[in-house]
């Protein structure tokens, strides 16, 4: 893998703490924001937020994976996350670094570079995940902030999103 263990475990720590800082820009009166009917609403999204990293972790650590158990363990995932409150919300958002490091404590780093056939597709356990934790992280944290922008939050710009930090664009160094 081209991370180590240890790498892939900051890189999600590092997720967390740009979600926390993008969660605490959420009012209650923007949960119900969705650009057009047909989208998940702005609250859907951040249950979302709390549903897929411990999901799609654990399924790409797994021996084997097995599809049917994968569905059992999205549809558990998804009524807990559906029955979150924003302040439940930041909670289990904050509890996600705690949870990959216990994930991957003692998980072999070796194993990353084992296969692993999910979804009909086969790839390292290391690119499963890159591809489903690290790619989802980066995915949904940019339709928060968008979703956020749009909801009425326009001061927020690259700072927000890519450092975690409020504060006007510096341009780079010539």
């Amino acid at each position: 893998m081209v991370l180590t263990k240890e790498e892939l475990i900051s890189a999600i720590k590092d997720e967390v703490r740009l979600l926390q800082h993008l969660v605490s820009k959420v009012e209650p009166g923007m949960l119900e924001y969705r650009p057009v009917p047909q989208t998940r609403s702005l609250m859907e999204v951040l249950r979302y937020l709390t549903l897929f990293p411990g999901l799609h972790l654990r399924g790409t650590l797994v021996p084997v994976f097995d599809m049917q158990g994968w569905v059992n363990d999205f549809n558990a995932a998804a009524a807990a996350a559906n029955a979150r409150d924003l302040d439940q919300i930041k909670e289990a958002i904050g509890e996600q670094a705690a949870m990959a490091e216990g994930l991957l404590a003692n998980y072999p780093e070796s194993e990353f570079r084992s296969d692993l056939e999910m979804f009909g597709a086969k790839a390292t356990r290391g690119v499963w995940v890159v591809r489903m934790v690290l790619n989802h992280y980066a995915a949904y944290r940019m339709q928060l902030f968008v979703y956020l922008k749009a909801a009425g939050r326009p001061e927020l710009n690259t700072m927000n999103l890519w450092v975690g930090v409020d504060g006007p664009m510096q341009p780079p160094p010539v």
